[in-house]
């Protein structure tokens, strides 16, 4: 993977990994040199020698992999189910073609969401759906903290009342959720957001 992405002039910068007790399955996270306003993209990976589960790689600026198979990220480049005709090398260097043609994407997605402005009666509507109306599978409970979140926000660079502050209120407040219901939450607000867009 990494020599994968070294071919392609992308360095990882951070990288954590994980197996599981009887060595049968990976799970990783690699931050790369691909950095915009502040956001780094970033892969996450997931394999089992045992056959378990299928080898996958996920890429985006919020990507979520755990051992309990909650695996998430904004694209999804490759889901390759283990048979004997399995190429692993070429498999990697497929998913990190498809990955790096949907960095620029998701760079425009970011900047889209930073420039677009939310009156605090659209906020507070987009927050009263979510949990109110139940258009995001969100647990209920949360709806204050995001509202917080949002309107007292802890770090100055989510003080801007746009789309991009207000997703990260969101993400902010899934923090204190469970590791499958935050995967849950993550992976439908980003449908989520764009509906309301």
């Amino acid at each position: 993977m990494v020599e994968s992405l070294a071919y392609r002039k992308l360095q990882v910068v951070q990288d954590e990994y994980a197996v599981s007790p009887d060595g049968m399955r990976l799970f990783g996270f690699l931050a790369l040199n691909l950095e915009h306003q502040g956001i780094r993209l970033a892969l996450g990976i997931r394999n089992s020698h045992d056959k378990s589960f299928s080898l996958g790689i996920t890429v985006g600026y919020r990507v979520f992999v755990c051992d309990n198979l909650a695996f998430h990220g904004d694209f999804m480049p490759v889901t390759k189910k283990h048979t004997k005709h399995l190429d692993v090398i070429d498999t990697v260097n497929t998913a990190v073609d498809k990955a790096q043609r949907h960095f620029e994407p998701m760079k425009v997605r970011v900047d889209a969401w930073r420039d677009h402005s939310l009156p605090d009666m659209k906020a507070k509507e987009i927050i009263y759906n979510a949990f109110i109306i139940g258009d995001l599978e969100a647990p209920k409970h949360l709806a204050a903290r995001v509202h917080q979140n949002y309107f007292e926000p802890t770090y100055p660079e989510f003080e801007p009342r746009t789309l991009w502050s207000l997703s990260n209120a969101f993400t902010n407040s899934f923090k204190a959720l469970d590791p499958m219901p935050q995967f849950r939450a993550t992976a439908a607000l980003g449908k989520y957001l764009a509906a309301v867009n």
